[in-house]
């Protein structure tokens, strides 16, 4: 494999990883060139051999490329016997990632595309063979293999991954030190730290440009946050195979927002069912504030100006290897061994595949098992239980429970029904070849899968594909080839293969009694039933395999990812918490040197300033303006060349008695309803008279909601009423948003009124009204005058302003401002918005608008004091 370009930041930065070299790629010496901009900011590119290897890079079309990212490469790997050593590879069949690049290729457009793994090895490789194996693996396999020291890995895979994690993703929580690990901040390190290690391995293969990077499963959830911080614009996916908790589950994780965020710097993020996706989004909900909506059938986030989109689809099996593996001679020997065994003595099997663990069911199976057996005595010496027990991936207490409780379970029942020539079950916990597992789905009558709580769980899908056979099988089963096939399958509502098999006979593995009633209606149900389930799910399976899988993954994250070069980024936030803001191209940090020029240069000024979030702070307890606010304002607006207007969505009363030392300053409240503005040395105030009489229809309702909303609230503005959850249960309180607001528009659907949902609220105003009314008034006003402003400076900070924003914008190109005007539009903080500019927070406003002040004192003559700053 040859690879396009190849990076490591960390090294190019501070020549090497925190003083410990990272294993090199081998003897080849592979050149690492940065061809993300902006990456290395000193990087000059002028230099001859810069210049060749930038023409080199664009002289051929690069192939589509991805690099695939999981805690094992799919890697067998073995030590050569003999005093010489070396390592023997092989890839590993079973992996679902070797499968991806198979299935991947068979699709239309994708036959060239080129795959690089970053993973570990299973095995212990000593320190002295790292280069010898790194290279071997890049050179013959495209695997870049990641190599953890023996204790780190224990305490990232067995420790934080397999103690904490994954039983709390299974609905386990660590109550007592018996159920569970608790968490533990020394495992938490370990998993952080491998997870920095990957992102170091992927920086040495990737082009940041051009690469897709999928990364999978609960081991690497803070992978993401690396690769963003060193490529804002990297293409990148992940891919969650387990479940995801509930949120009052998962808020128990003490690091629960460190995941959210990392989580969120991917670009598609993927679940197996809608149950797991909404779980994430509620948990994104109720712990970060964010909202998600459906666009066009794509479920996004908007984080920080990126969209990011949730993937809904459960992986599928690779059809290729499973009919590969149906054609072998050893399959086919396998399965006639077991018609003699079963069939052919009248003897229906009852199949079920499951690893070891406590979230398998496989207990609960036994127990409806042997109560089958109990209640329905004409299946004993009929029925056979075949439990096929893969070793556990994990380690621990629980496992070696699970299989003592198993065995005795086993031993009580063939006690109790045994006979002579019949054992009703069957348990095999040696590890089986997969040919031999794939004879036992073709004789199997039913399938079982009980398990508590799973990710996606194949095993209904092999089961199908096998039963499904081929010519061979059907063959040594005695079939003709018109014979339709037949199957049954008996799931857990909670496995993630549950929803998309409709035919399947669904139980509540907890719930013995229905587990019991679902085998026996499996048994009994007429052969006519069993083909038409059978065929059904057969469409299915077969036509969204793994492959599928994969290219609508893929073809999403490309279609995600298309609008990564139009926008600006910037990186922000320490550690866990880095992100990325993107915006549009055109929108920048308001330039103060411009500004001040524009603002001596000109002579007819507007200056239109909202008040909250904007010269005071929102999570400012204390609303009212303090005497320095006052004074500045009073300063800006002694200059007669300036017309200067506070708008708030405060009411008029509230606005005058605040601002009542403030002689020369316009006021606009009630989102533009009421107006005071200066003509000459006179003040006219502008407004209309409301009837606000639909108040009394409007305001009974919301009081009902109120009271069946904890945490909401009523703000009465005048002219407008607001009914507020922004202290209620999120996801409560928006369902009654949303049903508060179709409530409202029903009843005041004859008042001169409009209804409109916003963050976290729903208001009623009068038609038309916004703070837009309140630029529009002002123009008119001083056009009417002759007086043609030749400067307009709008700042504000929420969507509300955006009114604003887009009326002065607008009226550049009409005849209310002067052809030379200079208009200022900006919003506080790094945002989408429809103002140009932006300034980062409440202070940079401030002093902005008292160094403005400072100006206009300087060039009228006023003295400055020495606290008396003028904008550079």
């Amino acid at each position: 494999m040859v690879s396009r370009s190849y990076s490591n930041l960390l090294e190019l930065a501070s020549g090497g990883n925190g003083g410990e070299p990272l294993p090199s790629l081998g003897h080849r010496r592979i050149p690492r060139v940065v061809t993300a901009s902006g990456i290395v900011p000193d990087l000059d590119c002028s230099d001859d051999d810069d210049a060749s290897v930038a023409s080199d890079h664009s002289s051929h079309a690069p192939r589509e490329r991805a690099i695939i990212v999981a805690n094992q490469l799919p890697i067998r790997a073995s030590r050569r016997a003999g005093s010489g050593g070396g390592w023997d590879f092989s890839w590993d069949e079973d992996s679902l990632l070797l499968q991806l690049k198979d299935s991947l290729r068979a699709h239309h457009g994708r036959a060239d595309m080129e795959f690089v793994f970053v993973g570990g090895l299973r095995d212990d490789v000593p320190p002295a063979d790292h280069d010898e194996v790194a290279h071997e693996l890049l050179e013959g396999f495209g695997c870049v293999p990641t190599f953890l020291p023996a204790d780190l890995r224990s305490r990232f895979y067995h420790g934080f991954c397999k103690q904490q994690l994954w039983p709390l993703f299974h609905y386990m929580l660590p109550l007592s030190p018996e159920l569970g690990g608790r968490f533990d901040r020394l495992l938490w390190q370990a998993y952080v730290s491998v997870n920095k290690i990957f992102a170091d391995k992927i920086l040495e293969v990737i082009s940041p440009d051009e690469d897709f990077v999928w990364v999978h499963d609960y081991h690497l959830m803070v992978l993401p946050t690396f690769l963003r911080k060193r490529f804002n614009r990297v293409k990148l996916g992940f891919f969650l195979h387990s479940p995801f908790p509930s949120s009052e589950i998962y808020k128990t994780l003490p690091v629960r927002e460190e995941l959210l965020r990392s989580l969120l710097n991917a670009d598609l993020i993927g679940f197996h069912t809608f149950d797991y996706a909404r779980h994430f989004l509620s948990c994104c909900s109720r712990m970060l504030g964010l909202k998600y909506e459906s666009q066009r059938g794509y479920i996004t986030l908007e984080y920080y100006g990126r969209t990011v989109t949730i993937k809904i689809l459960p992986v599928g099996v690779h059809l290729e290897q499973l009919q590969s593996v149906l054609n072998l001679p050893e399959t086919g020997v396998k399965v006639a061994e077991l018609l003699k065994q079963f069939c052919h003595q009248n003897r229906l099997l009852l199949l079920g595949v499951d690893d070891m663990d406590i979230f398998k069911g496989i207990s609960l199976k036994l127990l409806a098992f042997e109560q089958l057996l109990m209640q329905h005595p004409e299946w004993r010496g009929r029925v056979v239980l075949v439990q096929i027990a893969n070793p556990a991936r994990g380690r621990g207490k629980d496992v070696k429970e699970v299989q003592e409780e198993s065995y005795a379970m086993v031993r009580r029942i063939n006690e109790a029904f045994g006979q002579p020539d019949y054992q009703p079950v069957i348990l095999i916990d040696n590890p089986l070849q997969f040919y031999e597992r794939m004879a036992y789905y073709v004789v199997a009558e039913c399938c079982l899968v009980t398990a508590v709580r799973d990710g996606m769980n194949l095993i209904p899908y092999e089961y199908i594909i096998a039963r499904q056979g081929n010519e061979k099988i059907d063959r040594i089963l005695g079939l003709s080839l018109s014979t339709r096939k037949k199957s049954m399958l008996v799931v857990s509502e909670f496995i993630g293969c549950s929803p998309s098999l409709s035919g399947a006979i669904r139980v509540n593995p907890w719930n013995i009694d229905s587990v019991t009633d679902a085998m026996d209606s499996a048994l009994e149900m007429p052969e006519g039933e069993k083909v038409l389930r059978h065929e059904k799910h057969h469409r299915y399976v077969s036509t969204h395999d793994v492959g599928y899988w994969a290219n609508s993954f893929l073809q999403d994250l490309e279609r995600t990812c298309l609008d990564h070069n139009r926008r600006r980024c910037w990186g922000i936030g320490f550690g866990l918490k880095f992100r990325v803001v993107a915006l549009d191209p055109n929108f920048k940090k308001l330039a103060v040197e411009h500004l001040v020029s524009a603002y001596r240069r000109t002579t007819t000024r507007i200056i239109l300033l909202d008040y909250d979030g904007t010269l005071m702070p929102q999570t400012s307890f204390g609303k009212s303006p303090s005497s320095k606010t006052i004074d500045m304002l009073n300063s800006l607006c002694s200059d007669k060349n300036n017309m200067v207007f506070l708008v708030s969505t405060k009411s008029r009363m509230t606005l005058n008695e605040w601002f009542s030392p403030c002689e020369n300053l316009g006021l606009a409240a009630e989102h533009g309803y009421f107006l005071r503005l200066r003509r000459d040395t006179e003040w006219e105030t502008r407004g209309q008279v409301i009837d606000c009489s639909w108040k009394q229809i409007a305001e009974p309702v919301m009081k009902t909601y109120t009271e069946t909303t904890d945490g909401s609230t009523i703000e009465d503005k005048e002219t407008a009423i607001v009914w507020s959850y922004e202290d209620a249960d999120p996801d409560f309180g928006s369902c009654q948003a949303k049903e508060l607001h179709d409530h409202l528009e029903s009843v005041l659907s004859n008042e001169p009124v409009s209804v409109k949902a916003g963050m976290n609220h729903v208001e009623v105003k009068p038609q038309g009204a916004s703070n837009g009314l309140v630029a529009k008034w002002i123009l008119s006003t001083m056009q009417e005058r002759g007086d043609l402003p030749d400067f307009i400076l709008c700042i504000g900070d929420d969507r509300s302003d955006d009114d604003m924003f887009e009326v002065i914008t607008t009226a550049v190109k009409g005849p209310s401002l002067n052809p030379e005007a200079e208009v200022f539009a900006c919003t506080v903080g790094r945002k989408p918005s429809k103002a140009k500019y932006y300034l980062d927070d409440t202070a940079d406003i401030v002093r902005l608008i008292q160094g403005l002040a400072n100006v206009s004192d300087q060039m009228h003559g006023a003295p400055l004091s020495a606290t008396d700053t003028v904008p550079r």
